[in-house]
């Protein structure tokens, strides 16, 4: 299995070069306060070689006490070295042997938690949200969904950027950095099992693959496309898409309208916000509103959906509501 395409789940607060940092450094805090102590007694060893205790033979003696290997060439004479090697260096030595089992153990530790996460997160994971691409599009897409009480945990993020994929665990957020064209990728993110899936690539023949790969995982998922040029849109939509966005068309139709009407262009961009001021939601129709035209209804209604069709809210078939219509409509965003 490539690395980086391995499944990243959420990081922990404590980060892991931090925690191994901290062990190094108190590893060389170790060395260098033996060091110290030998070279302050350093007549009170023997040096086979000349009889004599330099700086560098301190170090040299400290390097292979404290990792047990002990040559023997460098041995404590007097009364007051043997004395610090017995409570002072054994202890140092001790210590540093654990800081180096420990920091082995925590590595192994660390990945033994992180299998059992992901194997955890794959067996809870059904009818989540999948996201290809995680640039403005996906993020926005995402603080979408998080407003319309779909969690975290809910949602996979994929990206080939690395980057991305840190931002999106940064957000609380399960990632893959890979190529969601490439089937084993999409796999890793039980695509086959997503109820959502939201494909915001950044050129149009890759989001056209990743949407063949995707449907061919899943036959059941709806599949959301964004594409930028609207030539491509019946494409995508060929190749197994239920919906597309049409990013290009959408902002310069946006910007069109601004231009002319600069209060229509501030409604539409409130409309397409999340979380303030007016938004375009769903609901089920109520039982007071059965029978009644959409156009009496309390909220305001843009489309009814029946029977897995999309009505505008003045089509004939629709000018009576009936249980089991779903409405369209623009509400205050705080409701």
């Amino acid at each position: 299995m490539d690395q980086d395409s391995r499944l990243k789940l959420p990081a922990r607060t404590v980060s892991p070069v931090r925690a191994l940092g901290l062990r190094v450094g108190a590893a060389f805090g170790l060395m260098i306060a033996m060091i110290v102590l030998v070279y302050i007694d350093r007549r009170g060893y023997n040096d086979s070689a000349d009889g004599s205790m330099s700086l560098l033979d301190c170090i040299y003696y400290t390097t292979v006490t404290i990792t047990t290997t002990g040559y023997g060439d460098i041995t404590p004479v007097s009364v007051s070295a043997r004395l610090v090697n017995a409570v002072i260096v054994t202890p140092l030595r001790i210590i540093f042997l654990i800081l180096l089992i420990g920091t082995t153990l925590e590595v192994l530790a660390t990945q033994g938690r992180e299998r059992i996460r992901a194997a955890r997160w794959r067996n809870k994971m059904r009818n989540h949200v999948l996201i290809v691409g995680y640039g403005t599009k996906g993020r926005s897409a995402v603080e979408t969904l998080k407003t319309h009480d779909i969690t975290a945990d809910q949602i996979i993020v994929i990206d080939s950027s690395p980057t991305a994929i840190a931002d999106a665990q940064a957000d609380g957020l399960a990632g893959i950095v890979g190529d969601a064209t490439r089937r084993e990728v999409l796999a890793r993110a039980e695509a086959s099992l997503a109820k959502q899936i939201i494909i915001t690539a950044d050129r149009d023949d890759s989001a056209v693959l990743a949407t063949l790969t995707a449907r061919q995982l899943n036959s059941k998922a709806y599949i959301v496309v964004a594409v930028r040029e609207e030539q491509n849109a019946a494409l995508v939509r060929q190749s197994g898409a239920d919906s597309t966005v049409t990013s290009s068309e959408a902002v310069g139709r946006l910007l069109g309208l601004s231009t002319l009407s600069p209060a229509l262009g501030e409604v539409l961009e409130d409309l397409l916000s999340s979380g303030d001021g007016m938004e375009v939601t769903e609901r089920d129709v109520i039982d007071d509103e059965i029978g009644r035209s959409p156009k009496w209804v309390s909220d305001q209604v843009m489309g009814v959906k029946r029977a897995g069709k999309v009505y505008r809210f003045f089509d004939d078939e629709v000018s009576a509501l009936a249980k089991g219509d779903t409405l369209i409509v623009v509400r205050d965003a705080s409701a």
